[in-house]
């Protein structure tokens, strides 16, 4: 009989408590199985600041050693920052973190040689199977000539080859805010921003995977609290707050105001475009209205997607896409191996409004046109029963429905969607409209439907 890891092996990645769902014995079958599955002669390791995430990173690159594999350790990164490994030394990697999640939970991102996503379908399932029967039955045999562990600095690489990128060098000088909730923004924004015309106002840089200041997940309005108050209070023209393991960024303006991440999709959509005329943009189906828009008006083709990053990253290497938004803040591009890097979108937002003399809120109120709720989540006992019963409600009216993910209603002035959440009993409700009393109306409406049916 096998160990059972399927608490722990998720859709997109490895994560759970330790060491109470997994320890540094099982992220040493973890990296043994890594090789095997992807047949890597050599793979890429990084980790970032969490307690357990050095010893867990050390017994995964002994775990791929032992089937023969050479071990490239990057020490303390972000996550984009190991995808940038990946993608330059062209090497399988993976990356120890959970991300904003708690200060006991740990996990692996893992990738193809390129940064090519690792999920469920494309070896992530073999992963856990390998290492649920080598759990039980001893770890396999080792290869005849064991791999070599070494450690390489790639921090100033990945900061240069950003900058590269991106033209920072003639902007007005700016006042940055930058919270990093004790995560790997702590870590790599000192180097990225080194030498840039900012005055950066530093918040909780300290690593420290306890997150004693508050949770690393600026997607939850109390986390970015903080960061409102002390733009104002320094009169900073914006503010950036990066999440744990520093691959999302949210934008704070002038006033203090978050900036919707789909305003900052249509507003980097727009310089990629302009840099690539007629480039195909990927959006998942609940970013806003204006993403297409402006996408279209810039001259580009619009792609709607599921939500996920695993979607997107195919739809992009399907279609050659040159970039890719989520209304969650992630941010892909295809100079960045189509991997998903808040960092090189600060990069973006810092380049348009350095560029000219306006303020941001300014800057970004073309690309934020239309009233939003925001997700709103409701529990309800039975997912499939309560879409029914608001599919059932819109069915043969003025409105078309489509089903994509989950369910999705357009009408001439608004449009919702409705999704169940693959972990908990929850639907997630985003809606739209063209003004702010047709977006009350219709969220109104629909959560009337939602949660008398819960």
């Amino acid at each position: 009989m096998t160990a059972d890891l399927s608490q722990i092996v998720k859709a997109y990645d490895v994560r759970g408590v330790v060491p109470d769902q997994w320890d540094e014995s099982l992220a040493e079958l973890f990296g043994a199985a890594f090789v095997r599955v992807t047949d890597a002669a050599a793979i890429v390791v990084g980790h970032d600041m969490r307690p357990s995430s050095p010893g867990l990173a050390d017994a995964f690159a002994r775990g791929a050693a032992r089937l023969g594999a050479d071990v490239t350790l990057i020490g303390l990164c972000s996550t984009d920052q190991l995808y940038f490994a990946s993608g330059s030394l062209d090497l399988p990697g993976a990356m120890f973190t959970a991300s904003h999640n708690p200060a006991q939970y740990n996990g692996i991102k893992m990738c193809r040689a390129g940064a090519a996503p690792v999920g469920q379908d494309t070896g992530l399932a073999d992963i856990r199977r390998l290492a649920e029967t080598w759990s039980e039955s001893g770890a396999p045999e080792a290869a005849a000539t064991p791999g070599t562990v070494t450690r390489r600095e790639t921090l100033d690489d990945y900061a240069e080859y950003l900058k590269s990128l991106v033209d920072l060098r003639a902007i007005r000088p700016l006042k940055v805010v930058v919270d990093a909730g004790n995560g790997m923004g702590g870590h790599t924004v000192p180097t990225v921003f080194e030498g840039l015309p900012l005055d950066v106002v530093p918040m909780y840089f300290e690593l420290d995977g306890t997150f004693p200041n508050h949770e690393a997940n600026p997607l939850d309005p109390k986390n970015i609290v903080d960061l409102q108050a002390r733009v104002v209070a320094e009169g900073a023209d914006l503010g950036l707050a990066f999440d744990g393991d520093a691959d999302r960024c949210f934008v704070v303006d002038e006033r203090g105001e978050p900036v919707p991440p789909s305003a900052i999709t249509a507003l980097v959509a727009a310089r990629e475009l302009a840099k690539h005329p007629g480039g195909t943009i990927i959006h998942n189906l609940i970013t806003s209205w204006s993403v297409p828009e402006v996408v279209r008006e810039q001259g580009g083709e619009p792609v709607r997607t599921r939500v996920g990053h695993s979607f997107i990253k195919e739809e992009m290497a399907k279609t050659g896409a040159i970039f890719g938004g989520e209304h969650s803040a992630h941010y892909y591009f295809k100079d960045f191996w189509n991997a998903d890097t808040g960092m090189l979108a600060a990069l973006h937002v810092l380049a348009a409004l350095g560029g000219q003399e306006g303020t941001l809120s300014a800057l970004v109120a073309a690309y934020d046109r239309y009233a939003s709720s925001g997700e709103i989540n409701s529990t309800v006992a039975d997912q499939k029963a309560s879409a029914a019963k608001v599919r059932a409600a819109y069915e043969g009216g003025d409105a078309t429905l489509d089903d994509l993910d989950g369910l999705t209603v357009t009408a001439a002035d608004w449009w919702f969607n409705l999704r169940a959440s693959n972990t908990e009993p929850l639907l997630r409700l985003n809606v739209e409209a063209r003004d702010e009393a047709t977006m009350e109306r219709v969220r109104d409406e629909v959560l009337a439907l939602v949660r008398a049916a819960a």
